[in-house]
């Protein structure tokens, strides 16, 4: 099982040590040759509009769309969530995302960076120590979409649907292994 990190921008080195923490073989992806050779693919955090625009200058938009559409899973964590959402509210002039899920995503939901926390949450009913950076929230979820987690007041932060796993958060920042785990059975179901 291979997995690939998308890695253009981002947190790339820490889902890479996660994967590589949980016995998968990680690969940085940063072109068609590279995302040919994986099974599931990460779009992790960084700077949505940034990775939006790095999309297009290195023609990876069709190609991350094909790949979704092929049904390999995909996971997206903060930034990586927006690229998914069909909807991003507050976009960015100019930015696209991927429209892979029937969300609309609010960016920078909880402030800025000084605003940044750790918390413990339940993802599928599991706990977990998660951190929030800049990140979205989910404020609409389309019909068929999963949510998988929400923090204490109700607001939705982690969703699935099908093959497309998002959170607004970061568990590669933390350690914790919870949701990488639940993504590696996601890649490990199709291969």
């Amino acid at each position: 099982m291979r997995v690939g990190v998308f890695a253009l921008q981002g947190d790339v080195r820490e889902h890479i040590l996660m994967l590589k923490a949980l016995g998968a073989e990680a690969l940085e992806v940063r072109n068609k040759a590279d995302l040919d050779q994986v099974d599931g693919l990460i779009l992790p955090g960084g700077e949505s509009t940034t990775i939006s625009k790095l999309l297009d200058i290195f023609e990876m938009r069709q190609h991350l769309k094909d790949f979704i559409s092929s049904g390999k899973p995909v996971y997206g964590t903060c930034a990586g969530m927006i690229l998914l959402a069909n909807d991003v509210l507050d976009a960015a002039s100019g930015q696209k995302s991927l429209g892979a899920i029937d969300v609309s995503v609010r960016r920078n939901a909880f402030g800025s960076q000084l605003d940044s926390f750790e918390t413990e949450l339940l993802f599928d009913e599991i706990p977990a120590k998660v951190a929030f950076i800049r990140a979205p929230i989910v404020e609409r979820v389309g019909p068929g979409v999963e949510v998988l987690s929400k923090l204490q007041d109700g607001t939705v932060v982690a969703i699935r649907k099908g093959n497309i796993l998002a959170t607004s958060f970061h568990p590669e920042i933390t350690g914790d292994k919870t949701v990488h785990k639940y993504f590696l059975s996601m890649v490990s179901a199709q291969a």
